[in-house]
């Protein structure tokens, strides 16, 4: 009898299937094991051989001598620290702001009846589709009447007023809580803020982390944002300094790499720790009562 996996699968078809997956995944990983590859490798190898001519193999991919060096030499070039310093600080005020700001005014859409909502729910969620270079100018023009030009105020009070999508995310989730629970609690004295504080977010745990991590990814690879408010090199973000390391040492290519696979290290962590949680908010929201 042969042993049956998930999805009613047997062991040699469990394997074939990782098999196929992992053929499948080699294109969308060829270009950071490329990027490894050249943070490993001196100047001289890399003119002598860029791998292109002679066609990407496990020889080109692998040096033969590792040049661990570049990273530090990378990592002193430019104030890393800095950066890294600036950037997490962005990410964290970023997402507080937007899951926040978010849950607010998906609630409001999702269990509270006011008249209107429906017409200004597909109001917001029509802003979706306006393109970022469309308001572009005017959004720039506004925050330097402002004053707040130079500043980190433009790249992290917009998150304060809440993101459509995210808006959208967990109005979704919040549609598929029982409205017995809120009904009960209303029974008991609790009003909007009660239900919302106490019940409905400790509930969305997940939907939240989903719209967490989202915004913690948008924040930490933003490279127009800081492009065009921030002029000051002591406020550049990790994104916006690996372009001013391209702009000042374009040629050493070892360490720029270096650099850029350090860029990509938290990610990768996140993503795997949050990756169950991620899944299950997205699963989630698309529920119904």
């Amino acid at each position: 009898m042969r042993t049956k996996g998930p999805f009613g699968l047997s062991v040699p078809q469990k394997f074939l299937v990782h098999a196929v997956l992992i053929v499948l995944s080699i294109p969308a990983l060829l270009p950071a094991l490329w990027m490894v590859s050249t943070s490993l490798r001196s100047q001289d190898q890399l003119t002598a051989n860029t791998g292109v001519e002679s066609g990407i193999t496990l020889a080109t991919l692998i040096p033969s001598q590792p040049h661990w060096e570049n990273y530090p030499k990378a990592l002193s070039t430019v104030p890393f620290g800095t950066y890294l310093q600036n950037t997490v600080s962005l990410c964290v005020v970023n997402v507080i702001g937007a899951v926040l700001s978010s849950a607010i005014v998906a609630y409001g859409f999702s269990k509270i009846e006011f008249k209107g909502r429906n017409v200004l729910f597909v109001l917001m969620i029509a802003t979706m589709a306006l393109p970022g270079q469309v308001t572009m100018v005017p959004v720039f023009a506004i925050f330097r009447w402002l004053g707040w030009y130079g500043t980190y105020l433009p790249l992290t009070v917009p998150a304060f007023f809440s993101a459509p999508f995210f808006v959208f995310l967990l109005s979704q989730f919040f549609k598929t809580l029982p409205d017995e629970i809120s009904e009960s609690a209303r029974v008991d004295g609790a009003g909007d803020w009660t239900i919302f504080s106490r019940i409905v977010l400790p509930l969305s745990k997940s939907a939240l982390a989903t719209c967490a991590l989202f915004q913690f990814l948008g924040t930490w690879n933003d490279f127009f944002g800081p492009l065009m408010y921030i002029n000051e090199p002591s406020k550049y973000t990790l994104g916006y300094g690996l372009q001013q390391f391209l702009s000042s040492y374009g040629s050493r290519w070892g360490e720029l790499m270096a650099a850029s696979a350090v860029f990509t290290v938290p990610i990768i962590i996140l993503f795997f720790f949050a990756q169950k949680t991620f899944i299950q908010g997205i699963a989630t929201t698309g529920g119904k009562n």
